[in-house]
């Protein structure tokens, strides 16, 4: 139990005395471009599913026929 309670603190003194932590207006900017990025690629993951699902479904009709 000692142990578990050594590690805890010495993480914490890790994290509050040696860790950079990136400035907080740094931190809003990376996280919009994260959520502008997450929606162009999700978008263009879409894109391309409907665009293959289109064809696919073309093709069947064609071969149905």
């Amino acid at each position: 139990m000692a142990g578990l309670i050594n590690y805890i603190t010495e993480s914490y003194n890790e994290l509050k005395n040696h860790v950079t932590w990136t400035p907080w207006a740094e931190a809003q900017r990376l996280t919009l471009v994260t959520i502008v990025f997450s929606v162009i690629f999700s978008l263009a993951i879409w894109g391309v599913d409907t665009l293959f699902s289109n064809l696919i479904e073309y093709y069947f009709t064609l071969v149905k026929s």
